[in-house]
């Protein structure tokens, strides 16, 4: 009895510490961008090339990426100006093709979904052309309207990493907002997971290469449950709370796994359990989860991880762009 009463103690407190980065303040349950992206029915109805246009709900990148590829470039150029909603979002559609129907959304959009909260994935760098990508993956109280800071962390990856990497900044899922349940449980994450899983199919559909991930805080959950679906060279997670698996081994990805947590992070403060579906488990810093870890001492707090100057960013920077394995 005493030792259930101390887990569930510290499941307890994995629901009121688990990280917000916007304040102390309760929420209520966040519901997870779902349904047909915004235009799918007209874009399902058009019958205009004589051939059925693939559903953005059931067809696979690699199909998606297919179908654009037996397109003429006057045939494209008319869906974009046509369905501009669903081609801007549609995974494995030509990377172009993309940034120019989201273009009302800013510069190099990939993807731009504007209902509930909003969903956005933004590059920085040359993507089309680049030896090596990397997706950042946000934790908590991420959105269109609190999109700027993950932005201008993939822009000082970026320009850390050189002009051969180009850097996604992908708020692509419904983050947890304040505090409350979802940030202690794993709703959110495997919605997330999904759609994550997806948007790197659409890239390597295009024949981009396999991606780095770098996870921040509850974003180290979403990519602990995609890890066995997503084909990517490295998955780095930063103040996490958690992946959702005891081991590297239970990740199961051939992803080389790195961590990084400094002694100045209030995430330190979280307990690593996992019990009646709350809390995220191992800190995959700690010596028997068996990911590399990385030196961290100089980062000053649970935001700070890309800062120019610290050390994580210098060795985030060099996984990225090959260096470091």
């Amino acid at each position: 009895m005493r030792r259930f009463r101390k887990t569930l103690t510290t499941a307890v407190l994995t629901t009121l510490l688990v990280g917000s980065t916007a304040g102390w303040t309760a929420a209520s349950s966040e519901s997870a961008s779902s349904g047909p992206l915004p235009g799918t029915a007209a874009w399902l109805a058009d019958d205009s090339l004589g051939r059925e246009l693939p559903d953005p709900t059931t067809a696979t990148p690699s199909e998606v990426a297919a179908f654009f590829a037996d397109l003429t470039g006057t045939q494209q150029q008319r869906l974009v100006e046509d369905h501009p909603t669903v081609v801007g979002n549609l995974d494995g559609a030509p990377v172009n093709l993309r940034y120019e129907a989201n273009a009302p959304a800013g510069d190099q959009v990939l993807a731009y979904d504007p209902r509930g909260r909003g969903l956005i994935a933004q590059v920085v760098g040359d993507l089309e052309n680049a030896t090596h990508v990397s997706v950042l993956v946000p934790g908590s109280d991420v959105d269109i309207s609190a999109f700027d800071g993950t932005a201008q962390r993939a822009a000082d990856l970026q320009a850390e990493a050189g002009d051969d990497t180009a850097v996604i900044a992908w708020a692509g899922y419904t983050t947890p907002s304040g505090i409350g349940l979802d940030l202690a449980t794993g709703r959110l994450a495997e919605a997330g997971a999904e759609r994550l899983t997806r948007f790197t199919d659409g890239l390597d559909a295009v024949g981009l290469p396999a991606p780095s991930l770098f996870c921040h805080s509850y974003g180290s959950v979403v990519c602990g449950l995609a890890a066995p679906d997503i084909d990517a060279s490295d998955i780095v997670v930063m103040g996490s709370p958690g992946m959702r698996a005891d081991n590297v081994t239970a990740l199961h990805t051939d992803a080389h796994i790195w961590a990084a947590k400094s002694p100045d992070d209030w995430i330190d403060r979280v307990p690593n359990v996992e019990f009646l579906g709350l809390g995220h488990g191992a800190d995959p810093t700690s010596p028997g989860f068996g990911a590399t870890v990385l030196p961290a001492d100089d980062v000053p707090a649970h935001d700070a991880y890309f800062t120019p100057g610290t050390s994580t960013l210098t060795a985030f920077a060099a996984i990225a762009d090959g260096d470091l394995r």
